[in-house]
Parts: C-alpha cells; sequence; structure tokens
C-alpha cells in the first residue's frame, strides 16, 4: 500500500491545518463570549466547530491511510498510533461539545462546553506536536531525496540536483 498523495505530496498534512485553526479559533470565539456576553461570537464558535470536526474526519481518513503505510515495529508507527488516538479523542471531545450546544437556541456554551472544548483544545496541541515528531524528527512524509536544491514534484522522477562537495567548486 502506498501513501495517499496528490500531485507528489501526502494529502494528510495538506488537510490538517483546516480543522486544526477551526477548531483553535473557535475556542478563541468562546473566550471573546466569556469576555462579551455577545451571543455572535458563540454562534461563530458553533459553526467553526462544526467545520472543524468534517475536516478533522476527512483528515483522519487520510491520516489512518498514511499510517497503514509506516512499517511495522517502528517508533514512528508508535508515535502515529498516539497521534492518531489523540486526534480522534480530540475530534470526539468538540463532537460533544457541539451537541451540548445545540440545545441553546443561540448555541450558547454551557460550562461543560466550554470545559470539553478548552481540554480539547490542548490535547490538539500534544497531537499536533506528536504529528511534527513523525514528520520533523522521523521523517514521515519527507521525501527521501528531499533537500534544498530538491527538483520540484511536478517533474516526476527526476533524481534531486546536487551540491557540489565542500571545498570544490562547480563547474
Amino acid at each position: 500500500m502506498k501513501p495517499a498523495k496528490i500531485v507528489g505530496h501526502h494529502i494528510h498534512p495538506m488537510l490538517i491545518v483546516f480543522p486544526l485553526g477551526l477548531l483553535a479559533v473557535s475556542v478563541f470565539f468562546d473566550i471573546a463570549y466569556l469576555a462579551t456576553r455577545e451571543a455572535a461570537f458563540a454562534t461563530i464558535a458553533f459553526w467553526d466547530m462544526l467545520a472543524g470536526i468534517i475536516g478533522g474526519l476527512a483528515a483522519a481518513v487520510f491520516g489512518f491511510w498514511d499510517w497503514l503505510t509506516i512499517q511495522s515495529g517502528t517508533r514512528a508507527k508508535r508515535i502515529g498510533a498516539w497521534h492518531g488516538l489523540n486526534m480522534v479523542v480530540v475530534v470526539g471531545l468538540f463532537t460533544a461539545s457541539w451537541f451540548i450546544r445545540r440545545m441553546d437556541t443561540f448555541y450558547i456554551p454551557s460550562s461543560s462546553a466550554l470545559t470539553l472544548s478548552f481540554i480539547a483544545l490542548v490535547l490538539a496541541l500534544i497531537g499536533g506536536w506528536l504529528g511534527g515528531e513523525l514528520v520533523e524528527r522521523l521523517g514521515v512524509a519527507v521525501s527521501p531525496d528531499a533537500g534544498p536544491n530538491a527538483p520540484s514534484s511536478l517533474h516526476g522522477d527526476r533524481p534531486p540536483i546536487r551540491e557540489p562537495a565542500r571545498g570544490r567548486t562547480a563547474r
């Protein structure tokens, strides 16, 4: 099985920015609601949360697909499992918060809905760090030919441009 890619790039990392951003922003709108008691902020948080949940589920499909392609018995496979489980909990907590808010005409969050969202945001930071560990430290989803002079992924399977050895000049 090969990782899920489009035009040479993994799909999962492309998709995660939207749900993470939307879910984080929903918490900021909750804080704005708490500070002002303006119902519009609660409504914006509600709809941001819904969009983030839907986006998170879409990203999860491709994240799971990519996880299946990681070699078994590796640290990357273990970190990937923790990352995936963590992010499923994050989406679950935001979903529970969203359902609680649905009960109010103006989507005003109760203290339990707010608590779930705040806990979910902290867990999202942890899950995001784990995802970063996979890419930045363990090289998951990083091309083996990556480098400052690697050719564009749009140019197919051309070998990367190699830098001259130190002390030598290119001719």
